[in-house]
């Protein structure tokens, strides 16, 4: 990655330092980021069938940078984080 990037947050762009918090290759969030989890049996069955659409809220991160000259966008998963304290 050749100097500074951006972070897209569900298509809106982040600030370092207000939005988020860069620590070594990790991006760290001050709001909490939705993921959709696994879909169960009767759900998975209803999207099958046509019966109901999936609602839960999963939030996307793109990071915009240039490598070797070309601009590039890398989408990224969430991961939850524990804290120790």
């Amino acid at each position: 990655m050749d100097g500074p990037f951006e972070v897209y947050l569900n298509g809106v762009q982040q600030q370092r330092g207000v939005d988020y918090e860069q620590l070594g290759r990790t991006l760290v969030f001050r709001s909490e980021l939705a993921m959709e989890g696994r879909l169960g049996f009767w759900r998975w069955l209803s999207l099958f069938m046509g019966v109901a659409g999936t609602y839960r809220k999963n939030d996307t991160v793109d990071v915009v940078y240039t490598l070797n000259g070309q601009r590039t966008v890398a989408t990224l998963q969430a991961e939850r984080v524990s804290s120790s304290a």
